[in-house]
């Protein structure tokens, strides 16, 4: 019987810890309180190398405000040769931009 009491109040309180993690807003993330504006359109420039790739130009949240950061070519990082695009994604506090990557 004690063992059953110790039991649930152990999963109350990881519920309570969980339910706390979720609610608040990520570490570290600007988030706006309005979706991105449409995605320029860019002329891509001829590349500059053969080892180069293009990462597109996207919106990002600075000064209460969005700014296009322009596309630009780059050469992959060592031991990486595919680029993932960045995105922006939302949740209940807002708008949030997810950095791209190498991979």
């Amino acid at each position: 019987m004690r063992t059953t009491t110790t039991m649930r109040a152990a999963v109350a309180l990881a519920g309570l810890f969980l339910g706390a993690c979720a609610s608040n807003p990520r570490l570290g993330v600007a988030y706006a309180h309005r979706g991105p504006p449409v995605e320029r359109v860019e002329v891509i420039s001829v590349s500059p190398g053969r080892d180069q790739v293009w990462i597109k130009g996207h919106w990002a949240w600075r000064g209460g405000d969005y700014d296009w950061i322009s596309g630009h070519w780059s050469a992959p990082e060592r031991g990486y040769r595919e680029w993932i695009p960045g995105r922006w994604e939302h949740d209940r506090h807002g708008w949030f931009y997810v950095e791209g990557r190498w991979r």
